[in-house]
């Protein structure tokens, strides 16, 4: 079946999750050892990464591998992606470090459920295909913003400082707090941490195929079991537990809802946007074509189960996804055995992960940060226009100083204001020269025609009705009308009606026909016509 029929057979039926539409096509021993390779790639990418984001995020590192167990392997049977991996994400660090410091571990697992529930709403209403639509800009800005914040988290077990008092969230504050204790920095940790940096980068650029952030953990983990003193998972959290929890959810009341609802806001924002990017970074990787509302649904279920086995925010994961492209997925199946595989390791090599140092594990996120941050691709919209460059700088600095959600919002509303200056300017009214006598005009009207063009043409529009003639608009180079475009023209003709002159149109498509004609612009008031030519010879027989 070609690329073009799936995509139709999506279209039928577009909750389907891949796995099934893969089975559907044969699946044999060769796809299985393909995707074990695969899913054992990705998990040991996962099995650090996944640690270290629940660090940095203010939990347990226990909770990021629950959040890759269970979330992980619901999003691969269940999404709409063929090479999705979902678990947590670098993203979404800065959101639950500030919802665990506002209404704990609780209130994050319960603002989790919530985040599915509505994702799985906004699947179920078909908004997946919306989502999508972020202007690149804003998406840069946000991710280098991001980028930024994961950074100056890892400030302190980077340098082994010790603070006196917590850690501050905010950005300036946060910087202040660590230069005040820079004289309690742990040479120990600064070796550990620059290590695992030099170990990733070497072995990306060396032997690129070779598991990095594994090597260098386990590495720098080996240096603390010989005495190396360090501050590591087992001396600040203790031994993480061998299997997952029961089921369970923390207290529902309503006072608990009401704390929990702006964070699951928060979630499924930034859910819906990460992981529909994560699928179309695959689709263009791998020349499928993902299903978003199934992909939608499948993250909403896998936060709920991601909260009910103590795990937190679920969400389609660039580099993971991109690793197990290259890896040689087949399909969700690799998704599944990644899950299946980390669940392996927690439950063989816990008491081994105790040893691993939170300077390694930072120096994991560090690298994270750097390559998140898009430096060419910033560098390359910077140079290719101003305007997209102040949208970018807007939203980077909003997430940053202000709040990730409203450096979002800000970004895109900047971004649809730009795109509507752009599209008025593009739309004009030009003199056309016609065959027909001198005291008729005939305009040729090029562009959509909406709002913010119908703004800016309004002088030119009433010059044209200063002068009592019959007017001709040429519709054809017109795809679109909205309503307040199709008013000015009804505002037009009433005022050339009343100077004794009266306005024709022409070549106008069906749809923008019967917009103009429900506004109304009825054969009473305005005669309309298939083309130019056919009104020019009715103006010349009239």
């Amino acid at each position: 079946m070609s690329e073009t029929s799936r995509s139709v057979a999506a279209g039928a039926n577009p909750f389907l999750p891949k796995l099934i539409t893969v089975l559907r096509e044969g699946y044999g021993l060769a796809a299985l050892r393909a995707d074990a390779v695969a899913g054992l790639t990705v998990a040991i990418v996962a099995l650090p990464l996944s640690m270290a984001i629940a660090i940095a995020s203010g939990v347990g590192p226990e909770r990021g591998l629950y959040t890759a167990i269970a979330g992980g392997f619901l999003v691969s049977v269940l999404g709409g992606s063929r090479y999705q991996i979902g678990g947590p994400a670098g993203a979404f660090i800065v959101l639950v470090a500030a919802c665990v410091a506002q209404i704990g571990v609780p209130g994050l697992i319960l603002a989790t459920v919530m985040s599915g529930v509505l994702l799985v709403a906004l699947g179920l209403a078909r908004l997946g295909s919306y989502i999508r639509f972020i202007p690149y800009p804003v998406t840069l800005g946000f991710t280098a913003g991001i980028a930024v914040i994961i950074f100056s988290s890892q400030l302190r077990d980077l340098f082994g400082l010790a603070l006196a008092a917590p850690e501050p969230g905010p950005l300036l504050p946060k910087l202040g707090a660590l230069w005040a204790a820079r004289g309690t920095h742990s040479p120990a940790a600064v070796g550990v941490s620059l290590g695992t940096i030099a170990l990733i980068m070497g072995l990306r650029a060396l032997a690129p195929r070779w598991p990095g952030m594994l090597i260098a953990v386990a590495g720098m983990s080996a240096l603390a079991a010989l005495g190396l003193p360090v501050a590591t998972i087992g001396s600040t959290f203790g031994a993480l537990p061998r299997t997952l929890p029961m089921p369970a959810l923390p207290e529902i009341t309503w006072t608990t809802v009401q704390a929990a609802a702006p964070w699951a806001f928060s979630f499924t924002l930034l859910g819906a946007i990460e992981s529909l990017l994560s699928a179309v970074v695959a689709d263009g990787m791998s020349g499928r074509q993902h299903r978003p509302n199934a992909e939608l649904v499948a993250q909403g279920i896998a936060n709920i189960g991601s909260g009910l086995f103590g795990g937190i925010c679920v969400t389609g994961t660039i580099a993971r996804t991109a690793t197990n492209v290259r890896a040689g997925s087949r399909g969700p199946v690799s998704g599944v055995l990644h899950a299946v595989f980390l669940a392996l390791a927690l439950l063989i090599a816990a008491p081994l992960a105790g040893h691993i140092p939170l300077a390694a594990l930072a120096g994991v996120l560090v690298t994270v940060a750097w390559n998140m941050a898009e430096r060419h691709e910033i560098a390359a919209l910077i140079r290719s226009s101003r305007t997209d460059a102040a949208i970018l700088a807007v939203t980077f600095l909003l997430v940053l100083f202000r709040d990730l959600t409203e450096g979002i919002v800000v970004g895109f509303a900047l971004s649809g204001l730009v795109f509507l200056k752009r599209m008025s300017d593009a739309t004009a009214i030009n003199l056309h020269h016609t065959r027909a006598a001198d005291h008729h005009r005939v305009y040729a009207l090029t562009g959509p025609f909406f709002f913010g063009a119908a703004a800016r043409l309004s002088a030119a529009l009433d010059r044209i009705a200063d002068q009592p003639r019959t007017v001709i608009l040429d519709f054809t180079a017109v795809p679109l009308v909205d309503s307040s475009g199709a008013r000015s023209l009804v505002l037009l003709a009433e005022k050339l009606e009343r100077l004794g002159g009266t306005l024709w149109i022409a070549g106008a498509q069906a749809e923008v026909a019967t917009i103009l004609r429900a506004a109304g612009l009825d054969a009473t008031r305005c005669r309309q016509f298939p083309d130019l030519d056919s009104a020019e010879q009715a103006l010349l027989t009239a």
